[in-house]
């Protein structure tokens, strides 16, 4: 038969409109050769006895061309970029699966060699005793998206509105963030058992511009900051314009995730390495985070305290309205609607295409799930296509694992109608891990995102109602998530 990869460059030789072809599928120049990676056509033709075929001219019938990937470098590497379009795309057998996302694929291929180091530790290796200190620089990665060029890569992040697809960018800014903690809990040797590392929480993405799916995109992290056993990661997203002089002026998003080490025999929480920063960036943002995980303590403390004095107050003027809707439904405020009757669900079954590699979901996939529930949620409740602003929090509460029936609950918690030419509408998901057999269900997940309407939809009277609680559940929900924002804010 001889050399699959040779049969195709004479097919290619001798039909030229094959050739052009080949150029448009593959995303080339006119005058640039495509490349043809030998062991992949191996896999692709050698295996089928049958080829699908496609008509090209009238009379003239050819095999379908091969898909054409490149290979990345080496993870240990820190300053290369990760093409977000060079995974190479066959099984590897230390990955959890193909994945979806080619993001992802592509940082289960940089990872793939620390993984295999792995594969040569002992048979029951001991945990990591003595850490290490480690710069922010040793764990920073970053990946460039060639939406200019490359044509298959962009369909992929294309939603119908011509824009960028945030879920997926959600996806696969947390699959970073799993990679970065990833680099900096790694061993030198790699002969110590490997940590379970899973997201905490996420807290405040803002989106400083509108993202384009047109446009070169970088996303970049490192390790800021470190406890005993858990980290922070800040991740940016990064587009340049025309118009973008500064580097500032080129930064689109940033967010911060917070990731926690568990021992993989025990369970039980994990020493990390620590980090040393060198830079007075690095410093302030070390300060930065410090602060934040202060908060987050205070936070925590102030949840377990009763609701009394002012906040009952508050409690009862939010249900006022809500008592006329239950009691004197003809007399209620017409741009006015209870939080129930904006509420969207869907179920789903994690599948083990999902998971990584401890055999948990990936927190990324489970923020996508419920990003693309809240954006539905929004868009029906607004009338019109939403525009995304910002995450506010997201909560990882319970990890979810493959098989487990999940089901995504969401609902416009409240609007912010001061501005009425840019209206704020915000959407609670909670994710429930259910057990049937068990007859019981669990919160895993809480996620807030944050949208407004385009100033187009809101012309000829049309505007975004207000939303009020019905219960006094959700009165809580609302000021405990009103009261998160202003601390932020």
């Amino acid at each position: 038969m001889g050399n699959p990869s040779s049969r195709l460059h004479c097919l290619i030789k001798r039909c030229p409109n094959f050739y052009r072809k080949s150029h448009f599928l593959l995303g080339l120049a006119k005058d640039e050769k495509p490349i043809f990676n030998t062991a992949f056509c191996d896999q692709m033709v050698s295996p089928f006895s049958q080829t699908k075929q496609f008509s090209v001219g009238a009379n003239d019938t050819f095999i379908d061309p091969i898909p054409v990937v490149a290979t990345t470098r080496s993870p240990l590497d820190s300053s290369p970029t990760i093409d977000a379009g060079s995974s190479i795309r066959k099984p590897i057998s230390l990955w959890p699966g193909m994945y979806h996302s080619p993001v992802t694929n592509a940082l289960w291929e940089a990872r793939s060699s620390i993984f295999e180091r792995f594969s040569d530790a002992p048979v029951d290796p001991t945990a990591q005793n003595d850490l290490i200190t480690k710069t922010p620089s040793k764990s920073r990665t970053s990946v460039l998206y060639k939406f200019s060029s490359d044509y298959v890569l962009r369909e992929q992040y294309r939603n119908p509105w011509n824009e960028i697809r945030m879920g997926k960018l959600l996806e696969d800014l947390d699959a970073l963030a799993g990679t970065i903690s990833f680099k900096h809990c790694s061993s030198n040797d790699g002969t110590t058992r490997p940590l379970i590392l899973v997201t905490a929480s996420v807290d405040k993405m803002l989106l400083k511009k509108p993202i384009r799916v047109d446009t070169d995109l970088k996303i970049e992290g490192a390790v800021t900051w470190v406890g005993r056993s858990s980290m922070e990661i800040q991740l940016e997203v990064m587009q340049s314009s025309p118009e973008a002089s500064s580097t500032s002026e080129s930064l689109a998003l940033t967010a911060n995730f917070t990731f926690v080490a568990r021992d993989s025999k025990t369970g039980k929480s994990a020493p990390i390495n620590q980090i040393s920063p060198e830079t007075e960036t690095e410093k302030l943002l070390w300060e930065e985070a410090e602060e934040r995980n202060k908060m987050r303590k205070v936070k925590r403390g102030e949840r377990k305290k009763k609701i009394q004095g002012e906040e009952v107050n508050r409690l009862n003027e939010l249900l006022a309205e809500s008592r006329i809707f239950c009691d004197m439904p003809a007399l209620a405020d017409r741009d006015s609607i209870l939080i129930k009757d904006t509420c969207l669900q869907n179920s789903l079954i994690c599948q083990p295409q999902q998971r990584n590699i401890h055999g948990r979901i990936f927190g990324g996939f489970l923020m996508r799930r419920a990003f693309e529930l809240a954006y539905a949620t929004a868009y029906a409740f607004a009338g019109s296509a939403p525009c995304f602003v910002e995450v506010d929090h997201v909560d990882f509460l319970k990890p979810v694992d493959v098989g487990n029936f999940l089901r995504l609950k969401s609902c416009v918690l409240y609007t912010e109608l001061e501005n009425l030419s840019k209206p704020l509408i915000n959407v609670e998901v909670v994710a429930h891990v259910m057990r049937p057999e068990l007859r019981s269900s669990e919160v895993s997940n809480n996620f807030y995102f944050t949208f407004t309407v385009h100033q187009d939809s809101l012309k000829n009277g049309a505007r975004v109602r207000n939303v009020v609680p019905g219960t006094e559940e959700e009165a809580r929900r609302v000021i405990e998530r009103m009261d998160a924002e202003n601390s932020c804010s």
